[in-house]
């Protein structure tokens, strides 16, 4: 069984894009998907894996802060269940924001693009917890310089909502300060929230959409899976001989 392990949140849009992460999720793989949710929703993810000893666990998570080093492994203690790694640092997730960067540009005019980025991410004070954020800033960085010849190099910095800094306010104001004027966010967030409408109430030239629901976040989800079968399928066949 798969189990994806998600935050949860009160907002319909967000369940709807988890839908269709799900749903792009099985029709590559063909395997059952469920999902388990670490608050506010239901089920949560303690229920699930309840119902599904064994379970393989995708936390859907872009860094590696207290939910996915304390919480869930909390969870899952004498489940049974294989937890894999989220998704922090995978160049995967930044040629994500790129696609969901370049959508928001285009949203301005088909031939208008941002003279800087602010890479926002949700925030932790853990520890480690802002490396996918810092990660996918500098991965997007030279996606941007490679892609785009002959033009200027547009900063990218990374920016959060809480409990780090620079917070995206920050990071905004000292770019517009450098001169620059079509500062995009590119929104290191899942799903539609309370995050999501601070960004887009922000002073930003574009902001993009969240990444959950974009082909390449369920591409990563199953070979998450797939790697942890791979992984439990030789150790048991080890077992047995």
């Amino acid at each position: 069984m798969l189990v994806i392990a998600v935050h949860g949140s009160a907002v319909p849009e967000a369940a709807a894009t988890i839908d269709r992460l799900v749903a792009a999720v099985e029709a590559i793989s063909g395997v059952h998907a469920l999902v388990g949710h670490l608050d506010v929703q239901r089920p949560s993810l303690a229920e699930v894996v309840r119902e599904h000893p064994r379970a393989v666990v995708v936390p859907l998570l872009l860094g590696d802060g207290f939910h996915r080093r304390v919480d869930i492994p909390a969870v899952l203690e004498g489940t049974g269940c294989v937890l894999t790694e989220g998704l922090s640092g995978e160049r995967d997730v930044a040629r994500a924001l790129y696609g969901r960067l370049r959508e928001a540009e285009r949203r301005r005019g088909p031939y208008t693009r941002a003279d800087a980025v602010v890479v926002a991410g949700a925030g932790s004070s853990r520890p480690g917890g802002n490396a996918g954020t810092e990660t996918c800033a500098a991965q997007l960085s030279a996606l941007l310089e490679n892609t785009d010849d002959g033009a200027s190099p547009v900063p990218t910095l990374p920016a959060y909502l809480t409990s780090a800094g620079p917070t995206v306010p920050e990071a905004l104001a000292a770019l517009q300060a450098a001169g620059y004027r079509r500062i995009a966010v590119a929104t290191h967030l899942l799903a539609p929230g309370r995050f999501t409408r601070t960004l887009n109430a922000s002073a930003a030239w574009t902001v993009s959409e969240p990444l959950a629901d974009h082909p390449r976040l369920a591409g990563l989800v199953v070979d998450r899976y797939e790697s942890a079968r791979g992984t439990r399928a030789l150790r048991a066949a080890r077992l047995a001989c």
